[in-house]
């Protein structure tokens, strides 16, 4: 997969694949369809491994010729050595997890650097759906509340604060819309969030 391809077929993605540098050591947690490590592989010729519970997902990996262990998140991430990988990439999933700050932890522990991107809770069309009474659905939120495997929702001072309290510093913070950086206003106007961190 090339930059174009990964551009067309997921902007957000294309946009933080530029903070992964070429060679690097990358561990996704909850890699989904592998789409992201499969470009790294073959555009960055990065050494890639991807954390995945649901088996069409992991099929899906195994296709693309993705390293993936099939494994749920909410486990840890122990069997892996600290400082172990350059970067370590969980991209809009950890708002899916029950147990958001062990595992946030962990994925400091292991990685020199850590990527995390989720739906921005303070986007102003999920608070005028709050406003109307609704629960908010969007294309970054596309779930009905009752369906939704959507556990936390966050905004991004908050994360940005429990980031801090975990020993993380945010080396940038981005607010993408439909894959672009948005400058004025990110937490209102953005609908994903997404941190470049590292340990402190």
């Amino acid at each position: 997969m090339n930059f174009s391809e990964l551009s067309e077929l997921r902007p957000d993605l294309a946009f933080i694949a530029h903070w992964i540098k070429p060679n690097a050591r990358i561990l996704d947690v909850g890699c989904g369809d592998g789409v992201m490590l499969d470009y790294l592989q073959s555009d960055k010729q990065c050494a890639a491994y991807g954390i995945e519970i649901a088996d069409d997902k992991v099929l899906a990996c195994t296709q693309r010729r993705v390293n993936v262990i099939q494994q749920d998140m909410e486990n840890g991430l122990s069997m892996f050595q600290d400082n172990g990988f350059d970067t370590v990439l969980c991209l809009s999933s950890l708002q899916m997890m029950k147990h958001v700050e062990p595992l946030l932890r962990d994925i400091a522990r292991v990685g020199q650097e850590a990527i995390v991107s989720f739906p921005n809770f303070g986007y102003w069309p999920h608070r005028t759906a709050l406003l109307r009474g609704k629960m908010p659905v969007s294309k970054s939120l596309p779930y009905e509340w009752y369906d939704t495997p959507n556990l936390r929702c966050a905004t991004i001072y908050d994360f940005a604060d429990l980031a801090n309290e975990v020993g993380l510093e945010v080396l940038e913070c981005v607010a993408l819309h439909e894959g672009k950086p948005v400058t004025f206003l990110p937490n209102l106007r953005g609908s994903l969030a997404v941190f470049r961190l590292r340990k402190k």
